[in-house]
């Protein structure tokens, strides 16, 4: 059980805080992810996990170790995030049909004059 994710605080989508394994075999890897669900902003001080294991079978004495230390994270509220990072389409269509005016007369003055004196003549052989 995990002091660093309170149950008040976080609650737990999948996997557990606290597991174990029988047995590893020698060079191999053993992965281990919980999904978590926070249920209030704020900051949270994200300890590293404490990994205990024996060297050896019939060993009696524990070898102790710790997992990589996150430090402190901030979980923001979901409507502050949705406002940092949507792509605000409605405001970029805003912004492209005020511009319009802006870029579409200049433009059809240069074009409706290029047009009148702009004329090619046909070469003759």
């Amino acid at each position: 059980d995990d002091a660093s994710f309170p149950e008040s605080s976080f609650e737990i989508v999948s996997g557990n805080l606290k597991v174990s394994w029988e047995r590893i075999a020698p060079n191999a890897n053993v992965t281990h992810a919980v999904i978590l669900r926070p249920l209030q902003p704020g900051y949270f001080n994200f300890a590293s996990a404490d990994i205990s294991y024996l060297v050896e079978e019939g060993a009696k004495e524990k070898q102790f170790g710790y997992s990589s230390f996150l430090g402190e994270g901030g979980i923001i509220p979901q409507k502050d995030f949705d406002r940092r990072f949507s792509p605000h389409v409605l405001d970029w269509l805003v912004f492209a049909f005020m511009t319009l005016p802006s870029l579409g007369i200049p433009f059809m003055l240069w074009y409706s004059s290029m047009s009148k004196y702009n004329h090619t003549k046909p070469k003759k052989n």
